[in-house]
């Protein structure tokens, strides 16, 4: 196993105590279809009768979040609160229906299992891909790659189209790229909950080398061991509802008792 160069921290930046992510009254809205339309034919017909029908769900409601250069942030909440649309508004990828997310600085995301990845190419050619979806130049692909490949465990697999791979050996291919350089702004959705044995500790031992580094991290888990370990921060969500934000610890015993209960929701926001 080679061993991983020293790290440099990112570029510092003058304004460094300025926030690095903000989120002012961000909501977000999905429309649903009511009817189930089985074809594109009946979907035309329904559209020229007038007769198509939505209802709205709320994904996000009134967030404000601020987060500072180096923080490490949990994001908590039972299926469906509403962490995984936090995140992708964070990274971009969704733009709120209201309110405005502000981000300054790099992002590399790790979000749903193989977001980012075409499954008809290679692991070599999804590297070179998501290199360039990350803002990386050819030149300093280039300059990564073999630490990629080595980091991932591929090997020559690397050269077959990742539609054959487990959804084991898609997460560590993109953990290894997201990672490859220090990120500025890290954010991982469950990146680690379909690593092997041998491949967590690995990860484990980057975010941390990272976390010291200065980078920013944003971590959406159900295992409550890796985010008390690696945040100092927690916000929880229910319902799309931002109920509390503070210490990771503090955060944490209000969830689990929360969870424990007999509540469907929480009558009132713990903070």
């Amino acid at each position: 196993m080679v061993a991983e160069s020293p790290i440099s921290p990112p570029v510092e930046d003058p304004n460094s105590a300025a926030p690095l992510i903000e989120l002012d009254q961000v909501a977000l809205c999905y429309r649903l279809a009511k009817q189930r339309i089985p074809s594109i034919k009946d979907y035309a017909i329904h559209w020229m009768k007038g007769a198509l029908t939505y209802e709205q769900l709320w994904a996000l409601q009134e967030i404000n979040l601020t987060v500072r250069r180096g923080e490490s942030i949990g994001i908590i909440g039972r299926n469906g609160a509403g962490k995984s649309t936090l995140l992708k508004v964070i990274s971009g990828v969704l733009k709120p229906t209201r309110g405005q997310a502000t981000v300054h600085g790099r992002i590399s995301p790790i979000l749903e299992l193989g977001t980012g990845f075409d499954f008809e190419l290679t692991g070599l050619e999804n590297i070179y891909l998501n290199g360039l979806l990350l803002g990386r130049s050819r030149r300093e692909i280039d300059a990564k790659i073999d630490d990629i490949i080595e980091f991932s465990g591929l090997a020559d697999f690397v050269r077959s189209p990742i539609r054959n791979y487990s959804s084991g050996m898609v997460a560590r291919l993109g953990f290894s790229i997201a990672t490859a350089w220090v990120p500025e702004i890290l954010i991982l959705d469950e990146a680690l909950s379909v690593g092997d044995n041998r491949f967590v500790p690995r990860c484990e031992e980057r975010l941390a080398r990272y976390r010291e580094a200065g980078s920013t991290l944003l971590m959406v888990s159900h295992n409550h061991v890796s985010l008390a370990e690696f945040c100092d921060r927690a916000i929880w969500l229910d319902q799309g509802r931002l109920l509390a934000d503070g210490p990771i610890d503090e955060v944490l015993t209000q969830y689990l008792d929360f969870a424990s209960s007999d509540q469907e929701t929480p009558t009132e926001s713990p903070t």
